[in-house]
């Protein structure tokens, strides 16, 4: 039997928080604990009050602006800390590195997959969870494949509150910005996660006919790709220039589709460069096509309930769930005034249940007959069944 706990704290000392997170949750009988904070608190005196507690296993990273728990939302500003606990049938690794010079992403995550077998003692990962900084989460998926197989992941990227680069990455006593932390679940419990963005696609498609670096959408059939999108949207210069491309983008960005189509991943605008390019928040592919998608204020709010729903359905009604809500639809709920949406709408259909929702700046996880995939502006919402 898999045993799950939430635990949280919005004591304003890290220290305690800490200590009163940790004992909530019951970590001191657990394998995990999975931890989100924020970035205005003592990251290290967090850890340092958990571990007064318990030397049990934490991994996790700071999430965008707030937390939300079975019992409410929480985002004072003097900070907060949740963990949700893995306890009962379930073996984990764990493991986690900081980005270094002369070893790509890829072979980082193979590093790290390799070490958290060897905790494994030879059983079989049945998922895996992991957190990046917002740059190559896609190779250290990769990699963790290359050892481990086509085993599900869920998670997300670290964030902070002002996509500043001031997030944090944390694995029991390690705290860094730029890297990769995982942990790998062996148990018969069930799992099922399901990751999507709940967008309409619009008729506006076309070929990216120019990427640089992966991240850098320079032309839509062969048109500067702000200028595109503004002719697709209706939107104006101003609206789209520099910085103000990630808000004007929350309710309208781009996707791209799977091989088989079963999967659309968002693809999150962030800037917009001088010469009309667009900077994105995961990887693109030259000479594939996207779609601009659309979604109304009130179904942002109204996605949360109707994928938990779908989570339910698939297994058969979820013991307990973690959900991961990507940080740049939080604050497009909040420029709209529906972010006290958020917490009732989850709530009305989890009744008692517990669950930990987080905000982050990527989003991990895969839909039916899809691969691990990686996207922004999305829900990976994964339930577990005791």
């Amino acid at each position: 039997m898999l045993n799950t706990k939430v635990g949280y704290s919005q004591n304003a000392d890290a220290f305690n928080s800490g200590v009163e997170s940790a004992n909530m949750a019951n970590l001191g009988s657990a394998k995990v604990g999975l931890l989100f904070t924020s970035v205005v608190m003592d990251q290290v005196a967090i850890l340092d009050g958990i571990r007064s507690v318990t030397g049990t296993h934490v991994i996790g990273c700071t999430s965008s602006a707030a937390i939300c728990t079975h019992d409410g939302y929480l985002n004072a500003e003097t900070g907060y800390s949740g963990i949700m606990s893995f306890g009962g049938d379930v073996e984990v690794g764990v493991a986690a590195a900081a980005r270094e010079e002369g070893n790509s992403a890829r072979e980082i995550g193979r590093s790290l997959a390799q070490k958290a077998m060897a905790e494994l003692n030879g059983k079989k990962p049945s998922y895996f969870f992991m957190t990046a900084s917002p740059k190559e989460e896609e190779d250290y998926i990769l990699g963790v494949q290359d050892v481990i197989g086509d085993v599900p992941v869920f998670g997300g990227s670290a964030a902070d509150n002002t996509v500043e680069g001031k997030w944090s990455i944390i694995c029991d006593d390690k705290v860094f910005a730029d890297g990769c932390a995982i942990c790998l679940f062996a148990t018969d419990a069930p799992m099922v996660n399901i990751y999507n963005g709940q967008y309409t696609e619009t008729d506006n498609v076309g070929v990216m006919t120019k990427v640089v670096n992966d991240r850098t959408l320079v032309e839509i059939d062969g048109v500067p790709a702000v200028e595109k999108y503004c002719e697709w949207t209706g939107k104006t210069a101003e609206e789209v220039e520099g910085g103000n491309l990630l808000a004007a983008t929350i309710f309208d960005p781009l996707g791209v589709k799977d091989i088989i189509g079963r999967t659309t991943a968002v693809r999150h605008p962030m800037a917009a460069n001088e010469d009309n390019s667009m900077n994105i928040g995961a990887r693109l592919v030259e000479k594939t096509a996207c779609v601009q998608l659309h979604m109304e204020h009130e179904d942002m709010v109204a996605a949360n309930p109707k994928t938990i729903n779908e989570v339910d359905a698939l297994i058969g009604g979820a013991d307990s769930y973690f959900l991961v809500h990507c940080g740049g639809r939080r604050l497009g709920l909040q420029l709209v005034g529906l972010e006290d949406q958020i917490y009732p709408t989850v709530k009305e259909v989890t009744g008692d249940k517990e669950f930990l929702m987080v905000f982050t700046f990527g989003e991990y996880g895969r839909a039916e007959h899809s691969a691990n995939t990686v996207g922004g502006l999305s829900l990976s919402f994964t339930g577990f069944k005791n």
